[in-house]
């Protein structure tokens, strides 16, 4: 049994010993051909420096095109032999210096747009027709000296060579001097010839008219249209010769004005107006007058792209009436009414309530009543309410209409007396001088 099993372990060893052996002859085997290999490849490579001529080449991407072979640093072992070969470096391209812009080139002289051609062309004809207006009272200060102060100031516009000068009454309104400074800067004395508070026009006279003066451009029959351009010329917050442009927004305005009168055929645009603005001329793209700028709509006193011009037609009416006789014909019938309405509101009238009869004038030859106190209170006169079939609920209606009119022409007015309402024949004149 025990001879059995050395025999059995002396078998095995020997069995071991001839795989390990085979092992080692096989490696060394491998490793001999990997040798053979490597020196074939090494000898054939310089042979295929020397490329054929390629008919066609199948696209390379440019890095790859650029990429030298990688060098070895100094002293790296060598790659065994059958190792693969290390993968390219990719090039890090060197970092490229922002370069400056190129300049823009300015336009040339005749490059501007036909509408900036256009806008420089109107200002440089009518600014020199535009003022500044400046409205001065008298202080005392301290010391007891008596000092003129501005008091407001707006814009306004040669009329004719003679120094009439167009600007708004409110601009003028409680003045207790004025001064007018024309487009060169020289400032003149100026007085009021006469004012429309209705129409919110006034006529100023400098007391030392230049010889050089250029009156603003003005043409009758000038037809308006919503959307053509508009230019305005004024001082706002006394920045003199200020040009702003728009369009003209809406034609036949109606909006408040003084004494109770509605200003009625304004014209509106989105031109910037400011304060200061007040008096000056809108424009036409040809620099032609098409309104006085007066009012505007705005919560904050600045411009908020709703401006109102007094139309030219009711200047070109008006002007030339305060020249001659330093008011505008007012047409009436020659009564006395309340603007304000507080009896006709107290007492819940509708329609102009008669106050008085002027002796000698169309009412009175009429035969219309006014308005009389008594012991028992007032009795009214005649109402007014309505004019040739239109209604008049107020003294607005009646100054519209007797505006449309001219004096000598006949109207007839719808009067109630107490409980009875009458139709009275009357004849238009114009109301004098108050």
């Amino acid at each position: 049994m025990l001879r059995w099993w050395r025999t059995g372990l002396g078998a095995l060893i020997v069995v071991a010993v001839c795989v390990i052996s085979t092992c080692q002859h096989r490696s060394a085997e491998r490793m001999a051909e990997a040798d053979e290999t490597a020196e074939a490849e090494q000898t054939a490579q310089p042979e295929q420096t020397a490329e054929p001529e390629r008919t066609a080449e199948a696209p390379q991407s440019p890095t790859a095109s650029l990429s030298p072979a990688p060098v070895p640093a100094p002293g790296a072992p060598a790659p065994a032999p059958g190792a693969p070969a290390p993968a390219p470096a990719v090039p890090v391209p060197p970092q490229q210096a922002t370069a400056a812009p190129a300049p823009i080139a300015p336009l040339s002289a005749n490059a501007k747009t036909e509408d900036e051609r256009n806008s420089i062309s109107v200002f440089e004809a009518v600014a020199p027709s535009t003022v500044f207006v400046t409205n001065k009272r008298r202080v005392i200060d301290f010391s007891r000296q008596v000092t003129e102060v501005p008091a407001g100031t707006g814009s306004g516009f040669v009329w004719d060579t003679e120094g009439h000068v167009v600007t708004n009454h409110h601009v003028v309104q409680g003045a207790q001097s004025l001064s007018v400074t024309l487009f060169d800067h020289r400032s003149f004395e100026a007085r009021v010839v006469g004012v429309d508070p209705h129409r919110d026009i006034a006529v100023l006279q400098l007391l030392e008219a230049p010889n050089n003066l250029r009156p603003i451009r003005v043409e009758k029959g000038l037809e308006l249209f919503v959307g053509q351009k508009t230019l305005a010329i004024g001082n706002p917050f006394g920045l003199d010769q200020t040009l702003t442009t728009g369009i003209i927004s809406a034609l036949g305005r109606s909006v408040p004005g003084q004494r109770g009168v509605t200003m009625r055929d304004m014209v509106q645009t989105d031109a910037a107006i400011n304060p200061g603005n007040s008096g000056g001329p809108l424009l036409d793209s040809s620099g032609r007058l098409i309104g006085m700028n007066t009012m505007i709509f705005s919560r904050s006193g600045a411009s908020a792209g709703i401006g109102f011009a007094v139309p030219v037609s009711a200047i070109m009416r008006a002007v030339p009436q305060i020249i001659k006789g330093g008011r505008t014909g007012q047409i009436g019938i020659g009564i006395v009414i309340d603007p304000d309405r507080q009896l006709e509101r107290t007492y819940g009238v509708a329609g102009v309530l008669v106050l008085r009869v002027r002796a000698g004038g169309p009412a009175a030859r009429a035969g219309l009543r006014g308005t009389t106190m008594t012991r028992r209170g007032v009795s009214f006169g005649d109402v007014i309410v309505g004019v040739d079939g239109k209604p008049v609920k107020d003294f607005d209606d009646l100054a519209t209409i007797f505006d449309e009119h001219n004096p000598g022409d006949k109207v007839k007015l719808t009067v109630l007396r107490g409980n009875e309402k009458l139709t009275v024949p009357i004849e238009l004149m114009v109301l004098p001088s108050e």
